[in-house]
């Protein structure tokens, strides 16, 4: 089973990390405003970045790095990222 860490961009711009085991269910989730009360208040939310890790822990410790770096380093991750790996969670 595969674990995954992931940002969203929000309506307003923001962006919002978490983790998920399953990230095309809870993509769906946070559209639905289901999944956290974060992201229910600032919809639609767009996947904009994601990484597979081998266990919880692991995802759970990137969500964590990944919340604690800065807006400008976040957006330099996005942008070097490769969207074409997400065309199929869209």
């Amino acid at each position: 089973m595969a674990f995954y860490a992931y940002m969203l961009r929000c309506r307003d711009g923001s962006l919002y990390s978490g983790w998920t085991n399953d990230l095309k269910k809870r993509l769906k989730a946070h559209n639905e405003g289901c999944a956290s009360r974060y992201t229910r208040s600032r919809l639609p939310a767009e996947l904009v970045y994601f990484e597979a890790l081998p266990t919880r822990e692991a995802a759970m410790r990137r969500e964590c790095a990944l919340k604690r770096l800065t807006r400008s380093a976040k957006l330099a991750l996005i942008e070097g990222w490769e969207p074409d790996a997400a065309e199929s969670l869209r």
